[in-house]
């Protein structure tokens, strides 16, 4: 046998070799895939009789603001087929045009959609600007407390992009991105995620990308240092792109001869989702849903791993409801209310540090022992490693006086 040869089968040997964890791999996100469903067939989400429960994704790009090849049809399509009530906008400016003007707004099919924008500062700093509009592109040359100001100023949020990049932790922004899709799968090992995808992308595309997720730590410290001086909120950002991948010739329109793309709308609006709550007599608006965006009363349910709808968490003292975002008096009665559609592993943090844990209940009341920032983090331990060190829900906080 010639030389060339023998390194072309052994070459061969070694690529088949490699395979081997990534099919096994396949064989348990299969079964972790019917795990979750046997769960969510006994699922029992809570019924609020005086707020109503939208579910969404914040953070999505399109090819108007560049780093981005999606297009309006796919993101309505995706928002649509997922069932989304609305998704917000984050267009990156341009010199030339207002893109959160000419980006998706209002209701298109089933989906509300808000145009905001990414804007920079000159201090370095990055936001989520809500509503967006034509002065996105200028405030790169204005300190971050300027911009801060004249967004504040229109009545509108301000929310951390990319805390792990911010500086200006002493200004007025609104809440912090703590989750971010994409940051997140950048952590992880770029060829173990493109094997993964090839072996299991095709059939549990939100599930085998969750997999790759991991809590993060840093960006949580973070939050819970600013929300003991003040209220503010966090979410689980999307940062869609549908851009993620890689393709073998052919352009980025088409014409592809291996296209592998790990981030489709499709997908990652499955993965994470903002659950916001509204009175019940109160509609979805742009201006209520960024009302309640900025009040906090939302939480981060990472639904790849089941669906998190139903899940409320609440302070009660007689007929007195308070949300998470809001704000209780301390007192003998206060009881926070923890309600999950299904059993899970409840860790209660109190100004950041665990403070209570209870496993295996889906209903828990616990007194707090005194005035201190409250929030919960629930897991799901059935689903081994990825369920007992990836959150499947968080809050935010409650804030006891």
């Amino acid at each position: 046998m010639k030389r060339s040869r023998k390194i072309l089968l052994a070459l061969l040997s070694i690529l088949a070799v490699v395979q081997i964890p990534f099919i096994y791999r396949r064989y348990v996100i299969g079964k972790r895939f019917e795990q979750i469903a046997a769960i969510q067939s006994g699922r029992n989400p809570a019924i609020d009789a005086n707020f109503a429960e939208y579910k969404g994704n914040i953070h999505v790009h399109t090819s108007l603001g560049g780093h981005s090849t999606g297009g309006f049809d796919e993101l309505i399509a995706a928002a649509n087929s997922n069932g989304l009530d609305f998704v917000v906008m984050t267009e990156h400016y341009s010199e030339n045009y207002d893109t959160a003007a000419l980006t998706l707004n209002g209701v298109f099919g089933k989906t509300l959609f808000v145009g905001g924008n990414e804007i920079d500062t000159a201090d370095s700093d990055r936001f989520f600007m809500l509503p967006g509009g034509k002065d996105a592109a200028g405030f790169r040359f204005e300190h971050t407390d300027n911009v801060l100001s004249k967004i504040h100023s229109g009545k509108g949020l301000a929310v951390i992009a990319y805390p792990e990049k911010f500086k200006s932790w002493g200004s007025g922004f609104d809440g912090i991105e703590v989750f971010n899709l994409k940051t997140m799968a950048k952590s992880s090992n770029p060829v173990t995620l493109v094997l993964d995808a090839l072996w299991s992308g095709y059939s549990y595309p939100d599930l085998m990308f969750a997999d790759h997720l991991r809590r993060p730590d840093t960006n949580l410290k973070q939050f819970d240092e600013i929300a003991r001086t003040r209220r503010i909120s966090m979410f689980g950002g999307t940062d869609g792109h549908s851009n993620i991948g890689l393709h073998v010739f052919g352009t980025d329109t088409g014409g592809k001869l291996l296209n592998i793309k790990i981030d489709p709308y499709e997908t990652t609006f499955r993965i994470v989702r903002m659950h916001i709550l509204l009175p019940k007599d109160e509609p979805l608006t742009r201006e209520s849903l960024i009302g309640a965006i900025g009040k906090g009363n939302y939480f981060t349910g990472f639904d790849a791993f089941g669906d998190t709808t139903g899940f409320r968490f609440v302070g009660t003292a007689g007929s007195e409801i308070v949300q998470q975002g809001g704000e209780a008096s301390y007192s003998d009665g206060l009881l926070l209310k923890i309600s999950s559609p299904v059993a899970v592993r409840m860790v209660i943090f109190k100004n950041g540090e665990k403070w209570s844990e209870q496993a295996d209940v889906a209903d828990h009341a616990i007194k707090p022992d005194g005035a201190g920032v409250y929030r919960v983090e629930l897991y799901q331990d059935a689903l081994g490693e990825t369920g007992s060190k990836m959150p499947w829900i968080v809050s935010n906080p409650i804030y006891v006086r």
